[in-house]
């Protein structure tokens, strides 16, 4: 077998994948380009070059060694980016913070992921007091503050960010790692226990980097990523590497805006400002975008939007589409680095409808380049690409995390078969677009047949009245379970209960949906819980109205 491994010359250079290899040539070719932070910061890629070298030189001054991890604390900035690329490439593993999570999830992390040095925005210094007598592990602390730093006495900084980079030299000679070594390291916000550490490579990071590049690249029609295009994140750098999209916008030379905490006036606003072309979110985000009051006197025609994190509801689709902004679903998970498919149009469907387009742009679409993803029954068996047939979503990928940090059983499962399983519920058409129905757990049984809680959730979104809304199953001793509708009205409107029935019935008499979901109940609510990344929280639901 090793005579089919090719011959190397020995003043071979051996190039490998690495985190520092995708900052070189835009600083070369295009170091003039801006990145902005809010109204706070204007710089360039040159500066950004120099930047992530002060940062070097400022972490190995203070002690940090390859394969210490460094922990972050901050909102969407210039600052994190410049960490994106400096902490992984002198060797050391980065650790974005949920800075969503509980003062004590949050203490879990650090000590979990064995933090050696936390830089923490001024903003999140109230948690950090109330844990900080309780962290094992970490020795130095950098404060991050958008305005003056003053005095702490509560927590014994090394110093502020800026200053800090300030007295650091912009060079350092960046050292040729291995190209598997760990550069990453984030929690997943799990809806039960603590969450669950998951981890990533130099080499992964830049095949999924390669492989998004070309699938947003080679679109021409729509949702396409290019070098004229202003990239805004609006999912936070804290969450799977804000989908990797910074290390994409960084690879182009693209013109970059980060807007800090994620506030809809002040993301219209930029915008507007400074041209924002290419952005991501999840739907919530989306919603309240389109719903506040400075989007009705703005042009938002040719915004382009990966939509994930959640489903993106048909009515949601297609008021964007009506406000000519171009969306469309991508789909992944923290373990998955995290896209795996992206739900793009070919020009023949982009003559269809607005509702017509919406049912295919709501889909989660078709896989990246490198991604073997299958839907399958209990025996990993491959089931029909018919659009009906649902299963298990399991994939296989050059990027996909390789098990949950010091969790070895977790782990195990996440990869039983030899396939990362998703725990998603799937069909996939005979075009290969993929359709998430479900998530495994969610899913309802109801005399027998399973009804999509997605699926339901849809429908009843359509309804002019509802604001939002999320169904749990709930326990029933003739039907085993039956669906529970927990609705938001909207503020102008009455509603009731046999309203939403009514509704959800016209849909199971067309034949479009299971007519098992007309044993819906209702149960009208304030609010939908969701966790810290803006995601439906079932399990809160169930134990707040099922006990």
């Amino acid at each position: 077998m090793s005579d089919l491994l090719i011959p190397r010359t020995p003043s071979a250079f051996d190039y490998q994948l690495l985190i520092k290899n995708m900052l070189l040539y835009p600083v070369v070719d295009n170091p003039d380009q801006e990145i902005v932070y809010r109204d706070l910061y204007r710089g360039n890629y040159r500066q950004l070059r120099e930047r992530v070298g002060r940062a070097a030189n400022m972490l190995t001054s203070l002690g940090v060694r390859p394969g210490q991890t460094v922990a972050v604390m901050d909102w969407d900035s210039h600052r994190y980016l410049e960490l994106f690329f400096a902490v992984p490439m002198i060797g050391a593993v980065l650790h974005t913070i949920n800075v969503r999570l509980s003062p004590e999830q949050i203490l879990y992390t650090i000590d979990h992921a064995e933090d050696d040095v936390l830089l923490v925005n001024a903003e999140f210094l109230p948690i950090l007091e109330q844990i900080r007598g309780r962290i094992d592990n970490v020795r130095t602390y950098i404060l991050i503050s958008d305005e003056e730093a003053k005095d702490d006495d509560t927590v014994p900084f090394a110093g502020e960010y800026e200053a800090l980079l300030a007295q650091s030299s912009p060079q350092f000679d960046f050292p040729d790692l291995d190209e598997n070594t760990r550069a990453t390291t984030f929690y997943t916000t799990g809806t039960t226990g603590m969450p669950k550490g998951v981890y990533f490579s130099h080499r992964q990071l830049v095949l999924h980097t390669m492989a998004l590049m070309t699938t947003l690249g080679t679109a021409t029609a729509h949702g396409c990523l290019h070098r004229d295009d202003v990239y805004m994140p609006i999912t936070p750098m804290f969450h799977v590497h804000a989908w990797g999209v910074p290390y994409i916008a960084t690879m182009l030379g693209l013109k970059q805006v980060y807007p800090g905490r994620y506030l809809p006036e002040t993301l219209l606003e930029l915008k507007e400002r400074e041209g924002a072309t290419f952005s991501h979110c999840v739907p919530t985000i989306l919603h309240m975008l389109l719903k506040h009051p400075h989007a009705a006197r703005m042009d938002l025609k040719g915004w382009k939007l990966i939509i994930g994190g959640a489903a993106l509801s048909r009515n949601l689709c297609v008021e964007a589409l009506k406000a000519g902004m171009d969306v469309f679903t991508g789909y992944g998970m923290s373990e998955t680095c995290p896209i795996l498919t992206i739900s793009q149009l070919t020009p023949e469907m982009l003559e269809l409808s607005h509702a017509e387009q919406a049912d295919i742009r709501c889909k989660t679409g078709l896989t990246l380049p490198l991604v073997d993803l299958r839907v399958v029954d209990a025996e990993l068996k491959e089931l029909p690409r018919d659009g009906v047939s649902a299963g298990n979503v399991v994939v296989r990928s050059p990027w996909l995390t390789q098990g949950y940090l010091k969790d070895h059983k977790a782990s195990e499962r996440l990869w039983v078969g030899g396939y990362l399983h998703t725990g998603d519920v799937a069909v996939r058409d005979e075009l290969g677009y993929l359709r998430i129905t479900d998530r495994s757990k969610d899913v309802i049984k109801v005399a027998g047949e399973w009804v999509s809680s997605l699926e339901l959730e849809d429908i009843i979104a359509h309804h002019p009245a509802v604001a939002e809304v999320a169904v749990i199953g709930k326990a029933d001793e003739k039907w085993g379970e039956r669906p529970l509708a927990l609705v938001v009205p909207k503020p102008s409107f009455k509603i009731t209960e046999k309203d939403i029935s009514h509704h959800v019935r016209q849909y199971a008499d067309k034949g479009v949906v299971s007519k098992q979901v007309v044993l819906v109940k209702v149960k009208f609510v304030d609010a939908i819980d969701k966790t810290s990344v803006g995601k439906i929280n079932k399990v809160a639901l169930r134990e707040k109205y099922l006990g």
